[in-house]
C-alpha cells in the first residue's frame, strides 16, 4: 500500500536556499527523509507568492528521495487567516480529490502551515473529508548536520483507543443522566428524546423548542440545559425563566425589553428586562405562542441581532442570550391562523423536541396509582350498572 502526505508548503520553516540549508530542519524535506517512514507521493499545497520556494524544495526531496513524487497545488487563499475561506478551499481539494483506500493510506501533515490551515486540515480530517492520519514533525533536540528531526503518526478512530473511547462514552453518559435529573422516566422513546437533546445541548448555541403539555417537564429540563451548558463552561450568564401567558400589553414589553424612566404610566425608574439580564445566559420563554405580535416582532430582532430596543430608549441593548422556548400548543396552527409569526416560528424551530405528557408514558405512573384509579374506575362501572 502506497503511502501518500497532504499538507501544506512552510514559507518559513521551509525556506531555504544555500548549502547552510541542508543544516536546518526544514518539516517538509525532513519528513521526506525518515527511515522508517517511506513517502511515495507528496501532495504539496501552496500559496502563490511561494511558488519559487514550493519548486525548491520539490528539488530538494528529489535528491533525499528519490522515489518520492510531490505534486505541486496551487492554494492561494486572499486572506490566509480567514477561517471561512481556507477551511472552504481545504473542502473543495478534498471533495475533489481522487482518494483511493484499498491502495493508498493517507496522512495530513500538520507541521507546516498557517494554524488556521492546521485547525482547517484537523477539523477535515477528523470529520473524515480526508480519510487520513496526521502526521506531526518535530525538530531535532539537537542541531545535527542532518537535521531530520522525527515525525509521529496520530489516528483520529477514536475506536482503537479503549480507554478515551470509554472515557467519551461515560461523559455522554453523565451529561444525559444530569438532564434526566428531576425528570424520571422509563419511557424508551422519552429517554431517546433526551439523549437527542443532550447531544445538541453541549454543541449548539441556536435557539432550542420544547413542546409538551403542561407538565410535561419543559420548565425542568430548560434548567437542567442550563446547568449542563454552565458546568462545560459554556455560559457566564443566568437562567432567566419567565411564562409568557402572564404577560400583557406594555408589561410584556417591560419585562422582555426593559423600559426607561417614564416610557410608560407608573415607568418610575429605569428596567433592564429579562433579556437583558439573560446576556452570556439562557432564557426560557415558556409558552411563547402567547406572545403578542409586537412581542413577537421584536424578539425576532432580539435573536437574530442580539440588539434590541427597549420601551421609550433612543438606543439599542446588546444581549448574547441563547433562547430556550416552550409551548403546549402547535404553534404551525397558530402561524396558519394569523396569530404566531412565521419568520419567528422558522427562527426557533431549528432544534424542535416533543415531550410526551404523563398519561401517554403509563410505565411511569406509580403502580399504586395505577391500582387505585383502577379500583375507581372499576367502582364508577358498578355504580353505573347499579343505577341502571
Amino acid at each position: 500500500m502506497k503511502t501518500v502526505v497532504i499538507g501544506f508548503l512552510g514559507s518559513v520553516l521551509d525556506a531555504g536556499s544555500s548549502a547552510a540549508r541542508w543544516e536546518k530542519w526544514r518539516p517538509t524535506v525532513a519528513m521526506c527523509q525518515q527511515e522508517d517512514l517511506l513517502i511515495d507521493r507528496l501532495e504539496l499545497l501552496y500559496a502563490r507568492p511561494h511558488q519559487k520556494l514550493a519548486e525548491h524544495v520539490r528539488s530538494d526531496i528529489a535528491t533525499v528521495s528519490p522515489e518520492t513524487e510531490v505534486r505541486l497545488h496551487l492554494a492561494d487563499p486572499r486572506d490566509p487567516w480567514d477561517f471561512q475561506e481556507v477551511y472552504g478551499l481545504l473542502h473543495d481539494f478534498a471533495r475533489g480529490y481522487p482518494f483511493d483506500e484499498e491502495r493508498e493510506r493517507y496522512l495530513m501533515h500538520l507541521t507546516t502551515g498557517t494554524h488556521v490551515a492546521q485547525i482547517c486540515m484537523f477539523l477535515l480530517t477528523e470529520s473524515r473529508h480526508f480519510p487520513a492520519s496526521l502526521l506531526q514533525c518535530s525538530p531535532p533536540r539537537r542541531q545535527k548536520a542532518d537535521a531530520t528531526g522525527t515525525c509521529s503518526i496520530i489516528d483520529l478512530d477514536l475506536s482503537r483507543y479503549d480507554s478515551l473511547a470509554a472515557r467519551f462514552e461515560r461523559e455522554s453518559r453523565d451529561s444525559t443522566a444530569f438532564l434526566k435529573s428531576g425528570i424520571n422516566t422509563r419511557n424508551a422513546a422519552f429517554n431517546r428524546t433526551i439523549d437527542a437533546i443532550e447531544r445538541v445541548a453541549i454543541r449548539s448555541r441556536s435557539p432550542l423548542l420544547l413542546m409538551g403539555p403542561t407538565g410535561a417537564g419543559k420548565s425542568v429540563l430548560a434548567a437542567r440545559i442550563y446547568e449542563l451548558k454552565k458546568t462545560r463552561h459554556q455560559l457566564k450568564g443566568e437562567f432567566v425563566e419567565i411564562n409568557c401567558a402572564t404577560l400583557r400589553g406594555d408589561t410584556a414589553m417591560s419585562t422582555l425589553f426593559g423600559h426607561v424612566k417614564g416610557a410608560f404610566t407608573g415607568a418610575q425608574s429605569q428596567r433592564p428586562g429579562l433579556l437583558r439580564k439573560a446576556d452570556q445566559g439562557i432564557v426560557f420563554l415558556d409558552e411563547i405562542g402567547e406572545l403578542g405580535r409586537d412581542e413577537q416582532a421584536m424578539l425576532l430582532k432580539a435573536i437574530e441581532e442580539k440588539r434590541f430596543l427597549p420601551m421609550g430608549a433612543d438606543q439599542e441593548t446588546h444581549s448574547d442570550f441563547q433562547l430556550i422556548a416552550g409551548t403546549n400548543r402547535d404553534l404551525r396552527d397558530d402561524v396558519r391562523a394569523g396569530r404566531f409569526r412565521d419568520d419567528l416560528l422558522a427562527r426557533i424551530n431549528l432544534w424542535t423536541f416533543s415531550l410526551p405528557a404523563l398519561k401517554d408514558r403509563r410505565e411511569d405512573i406509580e403502580p399504586e396509582r395505577r391500582i387505585r384509579a383502577a379500583a375507581l374506575f372499576a367502582g364508577h362501572r358498578r355504580s353505573s350498572a347499579l343505577q341502571r
